[in-house]
């Protein structure tokens, strides 16, 4: 397996891995449709962000994007994994390469909106969960975490 930087003409296979990996938890087509514009990875955003994916042979099973909220803040806008690969640790190996990076640049704090699914698999790394954020369906809400790195 490698990690490397995303292509810009990965973005279809990106979206691919986004769509299917949300769809793993059971929403209804309907609501996937209605987040088509947010399940969509577009050669422009792999342009303006950090774009990281995990690749098995020659197939693109992961990946994650984060980007700068300021010098010392970072935001961790995706993870995701192909749902065939999830529950098998693909996903702590992004997490851990993402918080190697992030070392690099001298971040002292992670921010990011978890799918709830997902909520205790950021709180392993440290991620405390600091607010909501409603979600377009009625009655769910995101979780805002953070991570503080220099305490």
């Amino acid at each position: 397996m490698e990690i490397l930087k995303a292509e810009i003409t990965d973005d279809k296979i990106l979206t691919k891995i986004t769509k299917e990996s949300k769809a793993y938890w059971g929403f209804p087509t309907e609501t996937l449709l209605k987040w088509e514009h947010l399940l969509t990875i577009s050669q422009k955003y792999i342009e303006e962000n950090n774009v990281i994916k995990l690749v098995n042979n020659t197939e693109i099973i992961g990946y994650y994007s984060f980007f700068k909220i300021d010098k010392k803040t970072l935001k961790l806008d995706n993870l995701f994994i192909l749902p065939s690969y999830i529950g098998i640790g693909l996903g702590k190996v992004l997490m851990n390469h993402f918080l190697d990076q992030t070392k690099k640049l001298g971040i002292e704090k992670i921010t990011l909106e978890a799918e709830p699914n997902a909520e205790d698999f950021y709180k392993k790394f440290g991620f405390v969960t600091i607010g909501q954020l409603e979600s377009s369906i009625k009655d769910r809400f995101l979780p805002i975490m953070e991570l503080k790195l220099n305490e």
